[in-house]
């Protein structure tokens, strides 16, 4: 009797053991459904991070990325500055980190240039 009621305590936290875990693994797995609302023209549309947080956020019109998109990480802090016309990359884009800037021109989809500054770039200044 005592080691059939030990067998069954044991059973007993390894199922609930495995539902606690699928419960967690389910809570995690869910993702965060974008959003989308109309402006104007065009149509606004919001990614997220499963915490919630904005993941990136720009334009479609006619189904095509128009205008700017941004891109942020999991803080909060802007990543990528990206710029559209009817589905094409144009203009100057910004992307960076935490130890460095870049900066890239397009034209209809090709790189014109690039320019990069890391942490320790001089800059112009007016002091002397």
């Amino acid at each position: 009797m005592c080691i059939s009621l030990t067998l069954n305590i044991q059973t007993m936290k390894k199922i609930l053991t495995l539902i606690v875990l699928f419960v967690i693994a389910n809570i995690n797995a869910q993702e965060v459904e974008p959003t989308y609302e109309k402006a104007g023209d065009m149509v606004k549309a919001t990614y997220y991070y499963q915490d919630g947080s904005i993941k990136e956020q720009g334009f479609f019109k006619d189904k095509k990325l128009t205008g700017q998109w941004i891109s942020y990480n999991q803080d909060g802090e802007k990543t990528m500055i990206a710029n559209y016309d009817a589905g094409k990359k144009v203009g100057k884009w910004f992307a960076w980190n935490k130890n460095s800037l870049k900066e890239i021109t397009y034209n209809n989809n090709k790189v014109i240039s690039l320019k990069k500054w890391n942490e320790d770039t001089k800059l112009a200044s007016n002091k002397e």
